[in-house]
């Protein structure tokens, strides 16, 4: 056993929290509980998977209302009893070193507070996705961690757990933000000489199912809501690293906008074709690099 506890999500997902399930029964570093916490399923054969689940000897299986994903992974966090929780949404899967590796990357290193991995995506995306994680610093721009990762439940409990609140996305950012700024607080870094960071194995080690009506997809819908809510959740943090977040946000618009005039000299065509490029090299933006990209596109 390695001294960690995995909670799986799950409302209405069939077939694919049994996915789930399988999946954190195939690691080579074996759980010491697997806890399901179903946020209130009513689809028949969820309910049904459900049942069946709850007969393993491996798996206690929790029932709640619907409260939200938030909600849900706090009741399973609540009731592990290890050092370390990964919690894991009930459409995704682990990959069999998942454990084993994030497990060894918290023993290894007092600094960080949670580790994850790349993910392997599939559905209707087929790629390796390479989140980065890092300090506090890193997050205040983007979320630079899965949402499925493992933790020490004694920084979960500092930081007061997942805000309940949250129910349209984003949740695990704040989440991340919360555990580092918790973290911060509890640790002498001047005796250390490392601040509290989230680690990220360069691997894949989560498979991460992508669909048109995924919550992850929808929420980007409400992002700049969403944001006003997370600097005014975290001001402190904001405001200590200000010039961090700026540039970091300024660094990822740079990088778009190159990669979209890489894709526009490879394929010209595009200029023409697309009524979205057609409009703005007629009326490029000002003052965001926009102008420049037009002019040498141009010239």
């Amino acid at each position: 056993m390695g001294n960690v506890s995995v909670v799986i999500t799950s409302y209405n997902q069939n077939e694919m929290i049994r996915e789930a399930v399988d999946s954190v029964r195939r690691q080579k570093l074996r759980p010491d509980a697997i806890i399901v916490v179903d946020d209130g399923s009513t689809d028949p054969a969820s309910v049904q998977v459900l049942d069946e689940l709850e007969q393993a000897d491996d798996i206690t299986v929790i029932r709640q209302g619907n409260a939200g994903p938030s909600a849900a992974r706090n009741v399973g966090i609540r009731a592990a009893r290890t050092d370390c929780v990964t919690v894991l949404d009930g459409d995704d899967r682990l990959l069999p070193t998942f454990l084993e590796t994030t497990v060894g990357l918290l023993d290894g290193d007092a600094s960080v507070v949670a580790a994850s991995g790349w993910l392997r995506t599939f559905g209707v995306l087929d790629a390796v996705v390479k989140p980065t994680g890092g300090t506090i610093t890193d997050f205040l721009s983007r979320n630079a961690c899965p949402a499925t990762f493992t933790f020490r439940r004694t920084v979960w409990e500092a930081c007061g757990g997942y805000d309940e609140s949250m129910r349209s996305g984003f949740e695990d950012w704040d989440f991340c933000l919360s555990l580092l700024a918790a973290a911060a607080t509890a640790a002498d870094t001047t005796a250390t000489g490392q601040e509290p960071r989230i680690a990220i194995a360069p691997e894949p080690l989560i498979e991460y199912r992508t669909a048109p009506a995924s919550p992850n997809i929808t929420s980007m819908d409400k992002r700049l809501e969403t944001m006003r809510y997370l600097i005014n959740r975290h001001h402190a943090a904001y405001a200590a690293h200000l010039t961090d977040a700026l540039l970091g946000i300024e660094a990822t618009s740079i990088a778009r906008l190159n990669l979209w005039e890489r894709t526009v000299r490879e394929h010209p065509a595009l200029l023409e074709s697309q009524p979205d490029s057609r409009a703005f090299m007629a009326s490029p933006t000002y003052g965001d690099g926009g102008m420049a990209a037009a002019a040498r596109l141009r010239s």
